[in-house]
Formats: structure tokens, C-alpha cells, sequence
């Protein structure tokens, strides 16, 4: 992949959360110079272990060709939900960026004491790996993993898609929409 490409387009996918039985999802397509160029949405199940299936359906939907790279909010959401890019990649043959905004331990003791014997979710979310931390040209510092990508591209890229703050604009505007969606939806 060439991230230098003024054409290329990223699919930020975000979430809203907000203690219902579904969470909502929002997968939007925003372009290098910052337009956005189409957007889906999905619903998985807080506390399930539907989020990665849900991404692929997701871009399936969309049915683009043109999209370059998949840029994910966190890979533990909706309660623990968590996202396998592994999968993602090898099921779409795009590269994955999972994007975090905070230094953390891990989640590992959490998700055991919440999900006491669900080796397999513990497993999930091992297989994550390391989160490698970099500098935003804004001042700020993220986390991130990558499948299917190098580090040093990942990161020029939530460079290059970042306005202001420390969050890549596809998934900023992806949560926001996520939220205006959730809100209308009274489940």
C-alpha cells in the first residue's frame, strides 16, 4: 500500500456504547483529503463475541474496491466484545489499524473477572498483541497494532488522517454518527 496516495481511502469503524443490549456501529469511508466518501452501520451484542463478524458484514455492504485500509477504534469494545483484525485481513485482504488513546496494563485480569472460565475470550484478546505507542504531529500520543501493515505506516497514516486532537478523523466522525444513530434508535 502507498500511504503517501492522495486517492486513498480508509474504513474508520467506531462505536457507540452506551449499556443497551446492542451496541452501534458506524464504518465510514473518508478519503486522504478528508471527505468522506460513503458509511455503513451494524449492531453487536454488548458483552458478545460478534464484533469481528460484524466488521466483515460491514464491508461487505459497502462493496468497495477502492477502499485501501480498515482503521478501528480499539479492538475490545461493547463490553469486552472483541475484534479479531487477524481475520479481517486475511477474509478482505486489508490492512488493519486498531487505534487506542490511552497507556493501559492490559485488560486481561478484567475481562477474566468479568468472564470467570471464557478461555476463549481471554485467548481473543491475547492474540492481540503489543500496542505500539507514537507521536501525533499534534502533540498528542496514541496506541496502535497493525496486521497487514507496518508500524511506520500505520503510523504516518493516522498522521496524515488526524486534523486535531488524537483521534484520526475517520473514526472521530465514525463515533459521532455511531451516537446520532444509537440516539435515534429507542431499543
Amino acid at each position: 500500500m502507498h500511504v503517501a496516495k492522495k486517492g486513498l481511502r480508509v474504513l474508520g469503524i467506531a462505536e457507540s456504547f452506551s449499556g443497551r443490549e446492542h451496541s452501534t456501529v458506524c464504518g465510514l469511508v473518508m478519503r486522504k483529503d478528508r471527505i468522506i466518501d460513503g458509511a455503513v452501520f451494524g449492531r453487536i451484542t454488548v458483552g458478545g463475541m460478534d464484533a469481528t463478524g460484524a466488521v466483515l458484514r460491514m464491508v461487505g455492504h459497502l462493496g468497495r474496491a477502492d477502499i485501501n485500509c480498515i482503521m478501528i477504534s480499539g479492538c475490545v469494545i461493547a463490553w469486552f466484545n472483541i475484534v479479531d483484525p487477524l481475520v479481517i485481513l486475511e477474509q478482505t485482504g486489508l490492512p488493519v489499524i486498531a487505534v487506542t488513546y490511552e497507556a493501559s496494563e492490559g485488560l486481561e485480569e478484567e475481562i477474566a473477572a468479568h468472564f470467570p472460565g471464557d478461555e476463549e475470550r481471554i485467548e481473543a484478546y491475547v492474540r492481540l498483541g503489543a500496542r505500539t505507542e507514537i507521536a501525533l504531529h499534534t502533540g498528542h500520543r496514541i496506541y496502535i497494532r497493525g496486521w497487514g501493515i507496518e508500524d511506520s505506516q500505520a503510523a504516518r497514516l493516522c498522521n496524515d488522517f488526524t486534523a486535531t486532537g488524537k483521534i484520526p478523523e475517520p473514526l472521530r466522525v465514525a463515533r459521532l454518527m455511531a451516537r446520532a444513530m444509537m440516539q435515534c434508535d429507542p431499543a
